[in-house]
């Protein structure tokens, strides 16, 4: 006899399986025309403000082990601090990124430009970051953490300053090599692990 539900249940997470690339990043699998248009390809186009930079890192798992099949989302604002579809943002930028690391290095590359700092209410600022969304094998939700730049005056952000543990915001800081590229590793476990956060 089949049980009547008044409601339905949740269906359960599962981890990211073998075809997330051919569903999101179609052209890391060879396809070379996908019927459908590609996301996250362009963060910030050529006519887009701002300082243009190169971000490269990689993922790595407990055992010190880059993540070759991961996929990353990555968000942020403008050079202006505004994100897009808000008043006043640059048109030019999306805001929006999706690449897979290489499956070979594990390593992971985009071009963007520089976001700056974003306004809140009451003063406040959110110092220029990039947020970041890993998918990947293991992984029952997206991972979510954010790339700071070491330049920056991190004291006045919001959110890092409750993390307890203050020596643990490293590892949200990219390592600048040159003036505009910047390393980003974001390591799953084991010491130095990256800060997450419950979104």
């Amino acid at each position: 006899m089949v049980q009547k539900l008044d409601r339905l249940g949740l269906t359960p997470s599962q981890t990211a399986g073998p075809y997330v690339h051919i569903g999101l990043a179609p052209e890391a699998c060879g396809i070379e025309k996908p019927p459908f248009p590609t996301l996250g390809t362009e963060i910030a186009g050529p006519a887009a403000k701002g300082t243009r930079i190169t971000v490269r890192g990689r993922v790595v798992d407990g055992g010190d082990l880059p993540l070759r099949d991961c996929l990353i989302e990555t968000w942020q604002a403008d050079a202006a601090g505004i994100y897009p579809g808000q008043q006043g943002a640059d048109p030019a930028v999306t805001g929006f990124g999706r690449f897979p690391a290489d499956f070979t290095s594990g390593e992971f590359s985009f071009e963007t430009v520089r976001p700056g700092a974003v306004d809140l209410p009451g003063d406040q600022a959110i110092p220029p970051h990039i947020s970041f969304w890993i998918f990947a094998r293991g992984i029952n939700h997206g991972l979510h953490t954010r790339m700071y730049f070491p330049e920056d005056n991190l004291s006045g952000d919001p959110l890092l300053a409750r993390i307890e543990h203050r020596d643990r915001i490293a590892t949200l800081v990219a390592e600048a090599r040159g003036e505009t590229e910047y390393w980003f590793e974001i390591r799953l476990q084991g010491a130095g692990e990256t800060v997450f956060f419950d979104i």
